[in-house]
């Protein structure tokens, strides 16, 4: 007589499993999650992982929130402030295509407009009247170069993101947690406004009914729990349900740094991290990719593989990671050799994954475009021939 399904058996087999039962296995040991969300991967996945070769434009570390993790974020007049002059952009972007990048990610601090004169003033003087004027106007250079625009500028309105859509392949905003207890005194998102989180939720559902192909995902290790962390997956697979538009999911770890309110803060241990992974492989329908960046993993990428990730995200040849400085993109070369190493090929994308690349979600204008970068990205050879060289320079 066998015995009868647990979940676990029946999200390998490809049901989903309901809201009480995800909530369930967020309590459970990491063992048993990640040998399940293995085998979702390869079910959903195969063995290839992917990741997007791309230039990371800081466009302005400016901010209003003031997270108690963050080190990226500044107020005019502190050391460390920069905002990309036009100049700037048009240079990184001719360095990203020489060096065969696909993706143009536009990060910046949230409303920095709405907080500070100065910057107002600056944005004036290279002739915009606003933040979204000036990464409209990246965008169009991004996509006048062969890059592909994907933008992740804090909480927009659905204004916003109805003038960038048609100049983006995809944005993004991290959701990083549901939990309202994080706002509270003392917490990390107290001093962060548009950290909220229906605030943020509300953004992901108005890109959804706009058909905004959807990059956002959670933090780990801010002091939330792992309930917490099961809750903000299940947010994002309601509205992922609601429009189809979510198309990946970030698990990103906390790493402490010197500076930051919350330092000395432990990381999240390595097992809280593939427990984080793997629950959202299981909590997460199949089509949605699992991303974690390899960077912030110290190059264990076989733990982050064992826990079901079919993706690396962004990796940069041109481009340090602007929020997370001291932790370097690996090399491609290296990255391909440990993938093959653990039974992965490791291929590049472009910055929207090919089962969202449908009129639903790509503005008829990037079409060609994204047609022309899938086509340059099937010769990679250039980029992991760069990246051996610059690893024995």
């Amino acid at each position: 007589m066998s015995r009868p399904l647990t979940p676990l058996d029946r999200r390998v087999h490809g049901e989903p499993l309901d809201d009480d039962a995800i909530l369930a296995l967020a309590e459970a040991p990491a063992g048993a999650l990640v040998r399940a969300a293995a085998a979702v991967r390869d079910r959903a996945f195969g063995r290839t992982v992917t990741y997007s070769p791309k230039v990371f434009l800081p466009v302005t570390n400016l901010c209003r929130n003031r997270c108690s993790y963050c080190s990226f974020r500044r107020s005019p007049g502190d050391a460390g402030e920069w905002t990309m002059a036009p100049s700037e952009v048009r240079s990184w972007l001719s360095r990203a295509r020489e060096q065969g990048c696909g993706e143009a990610l536009l990060c910046l601090g949230d409303k920095p407009e709405s907080a500070f004169g100065s910057y107002r003033e600056q944005l004036a003087g290279f002739g915009h009247a606003s933040t979204v004027d000036y990464l409209v106007a990246i965008a169009e250079e991004a996509l006048a170069l062969g890059l592909l625009p994907h933008t992740n500028a804090g909480v927009l309105t659905r204004d916003d993101m109805a003038r960038l859509r048609p100049l983006n392949v995809s944005m993004g905003l991290m959701l990083e947690s549901a939990s309202e207890r994080l706002c509270e005194p003392g917490m990390p998102h107290h001093r962060a406004p548009d950290k909220r989180p229906a605030r943020r939720l509300a953004m992901i559902d108005e890109a959804g009914a706009l058909g905004v192909a959807f990059t956002t995902g959670i933090l780990v290790g801010i002091g939330e729990t792992r309930r917490e962390r099961a809750e903000a997956l299940l947010a994002i697979r309601a509205l992922s349900r609601r429009h189809g538009h979510v198309h990946e999911v970030i698990v990103q770890p906390f790493r402490d740094r010197p500076g930051i309110a919350m330092h000395p803060a432990p990381d999240p241990t390595d097992d809280d991290v593939v427990h984080a992974v793997a629950l959202a492989r299981l909590a997460l329908d199949d089509e949605v990719t699992v991303q974690a960046p390899p960077n912030l993993h110290a190059h264990d990428e076989g733990a982050l593989l064992g826990a079901g990730i079919n993706d690396f995200g962004g990796i940069s040849p041109v481009s340090p990671d602007y929020i997370n400085p001291a932790h370097a993109w690996p090399h491609l070369s290296g990255l391909a050799r440990r993938c093959d190493a653990l039974g992965f090929t490791l291929a590049p994308r472009t910055a929207l994954h090919a089962r969202w690349a449908q009129p639903a979600f790509v503005d008829a204008r990037l079409d060609a475009p994204l047609r022309a970068v899938a086509r340059r990205l099937a010769l990679a050879e250039p980029l992991f021939a760069r990246a051996s060289s610059e690893a024995t320079a």
